[in-house]
């Protein structure tokens, strides 16, 4: 695995269970099976063989095996060619090799977590009807019922 943890704080290793809730201080890697819940203000790996129902929530999050649940991030995801989502992705950088599976949507927040629609529409401008009318000077028409033409 090209991007792991040199040094990870807590390991549920490669055919152990856990099931429940998962908070440390420091950095989690994860080869056996895991659901609950897992908050780190560090990072966490999902190994090759590491299955996960949670929704994560660290800085940085590599995901190499299987996740079902939703990853938020202030910092970074990988997703290796090995991985395999099922939920959404939230956070500023995300990189994915060939050969990932994921369903699910992805707000990529370039560090700015809030408004991003509004951030995008701005920069889109006005709508394309809007700029046709100003440009032609054609008002929208408004069709009158047949009963208020009576």
């Amino acid at each position: 695995m090209s991007k792991t943890i040199e040094n990870a704080h807590c390991v549920i290793g490669e055919g152990s269970v856990f099931d429940g809730k998962f908070y440390v201080s420091g950095s989690i890697l994860i080869e056996g099976k895991f659901q609950g819940d897992i908050k780190t203000d560090d990072q966490v790996v999902v190994g090759p063989t590491g299955k996960v129902k949670t929704d994560i929530k660290a800085k940085k999050v590599t995901i190499a095996g299987t996740i079902i649940g939703n990853i938020s991030a202030t910092e970074e995801v990988n997703l290796l060619q090995s991985g395999k989502v099922l939920g959404n992705i939230i956070t500023p950088k995300l990189t994915v090799e060939p050969g990932v599976l994921t369903e699910g949507k992805v707000v990529i927040t370039s560090g700015n977590n809030s408004g991003i629609k509004d951030v995008i529409e701005e920069a889109f401008g006005p709508s394309t009807e809007d700029m046709f009318k100003s440009l032609t000077g054609i008002k929208k028409s408004t069709k009158k019922s047949s009963e208020e033409e009576k």
